[in-house]
């Protein structure tokens, strides 16, 4: 125990020897019958001095302030209740004074430290203020700022929610007249109008609540749909580098999991706080009604559940953040294996897969199983805190029926009222709870939305006619995952416009980086990359991806059919564009094999298609855009010599600036200028004649490649 329980806990027996001796008694009667309620408070004032005065002994002159808070409440708590016993005291019954009732000295005191415990450990707490967590408020503004265009819809689902609330309120009241009168001689028609009464309000309630609730999903899902359009607009500007350091399955995971999260928890914990609130009070004013004592024994469940949920909720906000790493850990390693399946199955892998995953899903296992030992623990003590104060109110329920100020159906509907006024409060704390450990999850779906895109804005430029020379001056590239070793440094080199230009070089070199700087998925660190004169980041995005087509070795088809695939990213392309980009490429026998042509169904990823048939619809897909600058990076790797000849055929068109990466001797020695790139530098330039004269890094490259 600490230090200042302990002298708590001195204070509080010393409270109750000091107010039990009898000269104690004996001065708060006489206080009281010489100055009433003044004499009590004069009382309260003697004791506070004593107090103070032990309080200073007992700690050597250094009282923690929350020991003195504590002495204050123990001084205050009588004049304080003393007082509202005046004021309630009806006109009839003058004041007498403070009870006798020597149970006070100890509930007193008790009560004090109740609510010494509920402040300093429950509410106020030493709580560190965390820099690095997120203000909570400034979210939660943001967030309900997003309900904005569905204003209407809320309003009426609020409106009809507190008519609702008022229908509920009323109904345990009127159960319990109809007891009452069940009991009685009670007149049939009276008995028949508080009948219709309950009925109606009971009807009241079920048609409120379910108009209230099928506004709420409406609203819920109409958020759900903008801040998912909204977050995946925000991914889709983001550079690549983006997406290199950001895991797939996460970010996927963000998008749908979480972001379904934030808007439930905000839109149904909104409903369900306004709900318990207006309800709540409303039961509060009908209890106090019916019996003050009993509304007094139930109120005092509320510090002891708010401790409970509140320590409760800080372990289930820490076990909720683990079990969605978890989840998305889990996720991506089932999409990696399920997606690498080919590359498992060579390697006959499948077992190593399968622990690897079963390990994953113990180490959640792990989580959830502690989860529940904390809410099962949780729950146990809830529910004896629960039955402690019902065997107390059960007891004070026979002292009042005895006496005559509570009848049997006011009772009844006190029952009736206790329970949900529990359970509402238990979902206020509850709703509370869960929108703080939503917060986390707010702040990083808000931190998506508010990313800006690490890369140069795209300009203006996009005129009708383009040469396509393209120039790299003095370009260095590093990629964020390595920025120690950078891909390329200082190149320069010259693409001529109308020309045939191959980059070749043992792997490592940087060919794809150069690829990838001039399709512009990456910016360069430093230098520039100029197309016709201009800087690439000059040039309208959309412009420039139409203009500079890419074929690369491996290319990226989606799920849809073969149409969908080769007009890719294109608003107006019509189908004769499509046959005649066919035609052009020389792959009319890919179509004319398909079972439904143009409409064919290649599967998720393409998987219906070969590498080969995969090639070809890149290079169609290239081709439909009419591009002025096009980018063979292995492009015919996987077709044979004769496709290989008729496609190149067909794609080399006279004025055309071309670029290849390629390993294939006929195709590299076709290009006007070769470029050697090797350990990220221009080590060797010029015709294939020329390098091969020089017998330098292009000619040993092509003996170790092709003899």
């Amino acid at each position: 125990m600490s230090e200042v329980t302990i002298c708590g806990l001195f204070i509080l027996l010393f409270d109750v020897v000091l107010c039990s001796a009898p000269w104690a008694g004996l001065l708060l009667l006489q206080c009281s019958s010489w100055g009433g309620l003044a004499g009590v408070w004069a009382f309260g004032a003697v004791k506070l001095v004593s107090l103070h005065v032990f309080t200073f002994v007992l700690t050597d002159g250094k009282p923690q302030p929350e020991l003195l808070r504590l002495v204050l409440l123990l001084c205050l708590l009588s004049p304080v209740f003393e007082s509202g016993r005046f004021l309630m005291a009806p006109p009839s019954e003058p004041y007498t004074g403070p009870s006798p009732d020597l149970t006070r000295l100890v509930l007193g005191p008790m009560a004090s430290l109740l609510a010494c415990v509920v402040w300093e450990k429950g509410l106020c707490g030493k709580t560190k203020k965390n820099d690095s967590m997120p203000d909570a408020r400034r979210l939660l503004i943001r967030m309900l700022k997003y309900f904005r265009p569905d204003s209407l819809y809320l309003v009426a689902a609020f409106g009809f929610l507190i008519l609702g609330v008022i229908c509920d309120t009323f109904i345990p009241l009127y159960q319990g007249n109809v007891i009452d009168m069940l009991r009685g001689q009670a007149v049939q028609s009276s008995l028949g109008y508080a009948i219709g009464e309950l009925v109606l309000f009971s009807l009241g309630s079920a048609l409120f609540s379910g108009l209230r609730g099928g506004l709420f999903m409406c609203t819920l899902a109409r958020l759900n749909k903008r801040l998912k359009h909204l977050l995946f607009h925000s991914l889709l500007q983001q550079e690549v580098h983006f997406f290199e350091e950001n895991n797939p399955g996460r970010l996927s995971s963000r998008l749908h999991s979480d972001v379904d999260r934030m808007g439930r928890t905000v839109a149904l914990n909104a409903n369900a706080v306004v709900r318990s609130s207006v309800k709540t009070s409303l039961m509060l004013m009908v209890m106090l009604s019916l019996s003050w004592e009993l509304t007094v024994l139930t109120c005092i469940e509320m510090p002891l559940l708010a401790i409970l949920q509140n320590k409760y909720s800080t372990m289930s906000r820490e076990f909720k953040d683990e079990i969605q790493d978890c989840h998305a850990q889990n996720k991506d390693l089932a999409s990696q294996t399920i997606g690498g399946i080919r590359t498992v199955r060579s390697f006959k892998a499948e077992k190593d897969e399968l622990r690897r995953y079963n390990k994953a899903l113990d180490h959640l296992g792990a989580i959830n199983r502690r989860k529940a030992v904390y809410s099962a623990v949780f729950l146990l003590v809830r529910r004896l805190v629960t039955l402690a104060i019902k065997i107390l109110m059960l007891i004070q329920a026979r002292s009042l029926i005895l006496s005559g100020r509570l009848s049997i159906g006011s009772l009844v509907s006190f029952f009736l009222y206790q329970k949900p006024m529990s359970n509402s409060l238990r979902e206020i704390l509850y709703c509370y709870g869960e929108t703080v450990s939503t917060v986390g999850v707010i702040s990083k779906v808000f931190s998506y939305l508010d990313r800006t895109p690490k890369c140069k804005k795209e300009g203006e430029l996009a005129p009708e006619k383009l040469e396509g020379g393209i120039v790299f001056q003095n370009v260095t590239f590093s990629y964020h995952s390595a920025p120690d070793k950078p891909a390329l440094k200082s190149v320069s080199l010259k693409l001529q416009a109308g020309k045939m230009t191959a980059l070749v070089g043992p792997s490592g070199g940087g060919k794809t980086s150069c690829v990838s700087l001039l399709k512009r998925l990456y910016d360069p660190d430093e230098g520039q990359i100029l197309l016709d004169g201009e800087p690439l980041h000059h040039y309208k995005q959309k412009y420039l991806q139409q203009k500079v087509a890419l074929v690369s070795q491996n290319p990226v088809l989606f799920s849809g059919t073969l149409r969908y695939n080769i007009t890719y990213g294109l608003t107006n392309c019509t189908l004769e564009k499509v046959e005649e980009a066919v035609k052009k490429a020389s792959v009319d026998d890919l179509v004319s094999e398909m079972k439904d042509g143009y409409d064919t169904d290649i599967g998720e990823g393409g998987r219906n298609l070969s590498e080969g048939q995969k090639q070809c619809i890149a290079i169609v897909r290239a081709m439909v855009r009419q591009p002025q600058v096009i980018i063979l990076d292995e492009a015919t790797s996987k077709l044979d010599v004769q496709t290989q000849n008729s496609v190149l055929q067909g794609i080399l068109a006279p004025g055309q600036t071309v670029l290849v990466v390629a390993h294939q001797l006929n195709t590299v020695e076709r290009a006007d200028h070769i470029i050697f790139l090797e350990d990220g530098k221009v080590v060797e330039e010029g015709t294939h004649q020329e390098l091969m004269v020089k017998r330098g890094r292009y000619y040993r490259l092509k003996e170790e490649l092709f003899f």
